[in-house]
């Protein structure tokens, strides 16, 4: 790989930005590909990011490696309740890094969130350190508005690639009437998955955790179907 290719595709990495690689097959002639939009190779390079899976494609009668760089899924969420006692370790268990923000400390506590990346402060201290990004799913889970709204609309503001909140659908409408008033466009809030989770019937916390997962790993696989 060339120092000038490695060096672009390094800095993409530290700052947490999808890219591929395309290697020509046989020259071996190589090109970095970070916004796949209007590129030959444009549905096999969207496929590898969604996947993010190296492979041989065949295209335009010829062959490439393309070799797809994709920053590891996070999962923020805010309330550390018996959602997120259930949510995390199943998160965790398909590859989600998991940070549980809840300045609450009667609830954020090691011993209810064992090996946890547990910040138990406001969310305007901690989300920036935390940096959100295209690559983080959010949940807001706490049904305080004190602390879940900053952050959700912080999670709006970066881009998340899911964004849900707890709530009824009454609940959901006075919270986008605040978060409105905070600046969040109309676009943006119907990002929001509200109520959150997929429709499954869920009851108990554990089953509430398994619909929300399910619904965070269906909108990182097929960003196709996401919400406009």
């Amino acid at each position: 790989m060339r120092l000038e290719l490695l060096a672009e595709l390094n800095a993409a990495r530290a700052s947490r930005r999808a890219a591929v690689v395309v290697t020509e097959l046989p020259g071996g002639a190589q090109r970095l590909v970070r916004d796949p939009a209007g590129d030959p190779l444009e549905a096999e390079i969207r496929a590898a990011l969604r996947s993010g899976r190296s492979g041989v494609v065949e295209a335009h009668g010829a062959r490439w490696f393309l070799t797809a760089h994709v920053p590891a899924p996070r999962m923020v969420v805010t309330g550390a309740v018996h959602i997120s006692q259930a949510l995390a370790p199943m998160a965790a268990a398909v590859g989600f890094a998991v940070a549980i923000v809840d300045p609450r400390t009667a609830f954020a506590t090691s011993e209810r969130f064992p090996g946890v990346d547990l910040r138990a402060e406001w969310p305007d201290v901690v989300l920036p350190g935390l940096a959100l990004d295209p690559f983080t799913a959010f949940a807001a889970l706490t049904h305080d508005p004190k602390i879940d709204d900053p952050a959700l609309k912080a999670a709006l503001d970066a881009g998340c690639f899911y964004v849900g909140a707890l709530g009824s659908r009454k609940t959901h409408a006075a919270r986008r009437d605040r978060l409105a008033a905070a600046g969040a466009s109309e676009e943006a809030l119907d990002r929001v998955r509200a109520p959150i989770g997929l429709s499954i019937g869920a009851a108990s916390p554990a089953e509430i955790a398994v619909a929300i997962l399910a619904e965070v790993v269906a909108a990182l696989r097929r960003p196709e179907e996401r919400r406009a």
